[in-house]
């Protein structure tokens, strides 16, 4: 897939960005291959709305994805383009959308995932990081490690604010408010 984002079949490049990760990366052929694959990068897809062909807004809900708001058109991209029976790798696409489009986003993953597909997302939401059943890793300095939802940081910070935001935030600003050394 482009490094920039979107399909196999796009080939463009506005910055040579990308990491030397795909050299330790071995690609082989099953007969159980999925035939749908697509790279979301929160921060290059307005490239990848701008490299489209214009009369692909068809296969995107029939709508040009810059005639949207940065968060419909990640919600038309996965609603309408992916089709099933792909692997989709998200980096970050809770960048674009409120907590309500995240859940909307989990509910359109959860179809997908009904029609064989798997998701690889990159993500700082706990929201998507719930996604039940997940694999959760976390990329520490020199390790990997496998990670169990409510012992994430992210979980953890989320729902302390949640549970308390007075406390939360007293503690915040109280640290801002240390007097001049």
């Amino acid at each position: 897939m482009n490094p920039e984002g979107g399909t196999k079949h796009e080939r463009f490049t506005t910055r040579s960005t990308h990491s030397d990760l795909f050299r330790f990366l071995v690609l082989s052929k099953s007969r159980d291959a999925p035939t749908d694959s697509y790279f979301l990068r929160a921060e290059s897809f307005y490239n990848v709305a701008s490299a489209m062909d214009p009369r692909d807004a068809d296969r995107y809900g029939g709508r040009n994805l810059h005639a949207q708001s940065h968060g419909e058109a990640f919600l038309s991209l996965v609603l309408h383009r992916l089709r099933g029976n792909g692997l989709y790798l998200f980096d970050e696409p809770e960048a674009a959308l409120s907590p309500a489009r995240q859940l909307a986003l989990l509910a359109a993953m959860h179809r997908l995932v009904q029609r064989n597909s798997q998701f690889i997302i990159a993500t700082h939401s706990p929201i998507l990081l719930g996604y039940p059943g997940a694999t959760i890793y976390l990329f520490g300095e020199k390790k990997l490690a496998r990670i169990a939802y409510p012992d994430t940081e992210h979980y953890q910070i989320t729902k302390a604010f949640l549970d308390r935001p007075e406390r939360m935030l007293n503690e915040l600003f109280r640290a801002d408010e240390a007097p001049d050394a």
